[in-house]
């Protein structure tokens, strides 16, 4: 039976959204120079909007009070916030197939399986994303440099689906959005979904991620040297 690619796994529980977006583009130039392993960020961030480059025009400061911030991924406006699982995937596409719209399907399959793991059934629908019906309960949103994948998925757990209200996420109306919550009337346990999107991620990308001491370090660096 062939080994799997090695490779990281960063979980950094909460951490501000500016904090880990700087990480990213650390960990994103490290991995284009083949310093580090294809690494798996996974967290969960305060209240932050995020604009994608899909969506032109002047772009806030704050809505209502929470952050906004213009990245360089694809897409349009998201929300981040307590209760919603946010992974990015560093990954070296040079490596497996150079192909950015098998990468993303890749990601809906992680998130897809993950969520049958708790009776959920996510399908693909008509725009990049998880959907259970009509509803959309997880958005992608990815990056590509020197084919090095920086961004990624937010999967809404236990998320505040009201945050959504305020914007039009990913060009659909606030009430297009669904947690998992909200789906099994239950509150979730985070740390369950945690794992079972990492099982998930290792089977569809056949990789096994392991915590790696050198990135703790550098993740520790970077939130008190900001890039």
């Amino acid at each position: 039976m062939p080994t799997r690619t090695e490779g990281n796994l960063l979980d950094l529980g909460s951490r501000d959204y500016a904090e880990v977006w700087n990480l990213q583009r650390k960990l994103l130039e490290l991995r284009v120079k083949k310093a580090i392993l294809d690494t798996l960020v996974l967290v969960e961030h305060p209240h932050v909007f995020t604009v994608g480059k899909g969506s032109g025009g002047e772009v806030p400061a704050t809505v209502e009070g929470v952050p906004v911030f213009k990245i360089e991924r694809g897409g349009q406006w998201t929300y981040h916030g307590p209760g919603q699982l946010v992974a990015y995937p560093i990954l070296d596409l040079n490596a497996r197939q150079r192909d950015i719209h098998a990468f993303l399907r890749n990601i809906e399959e992680t998130i897809i399986l993950a969520l049958a793991k708790f009776g959920i059934a996510g399908e693909r629908g008509g725009q990049t994303g998880v959907w259970v019906g009509r509803k959309k309960i997880a958005s992608i949103g990815a990056a590509v440099r020197n084919w090095v994948t920086f961004h990624g998925v937010a999967l809404n757990v236990n998320t505040d689906l009201n945050y959504f209200q305020m914007i039009t996420p990913c060009g659909f109306p606030g009430s297009t959005m669904t947690s998992m919550k909200a789906l099994l009337g239950r509150e979730m346990d985070f740390g369950l979904v945690k794992d079972e999107a990492h099982r998930s991620f290792e089977e569809v990308f056949d990789m096994r991620l392991r915590r790696n001491s050198e990135l703790e370090a550098l993740e520790l660096a970077s939130s008190t040297c900001q890039a």
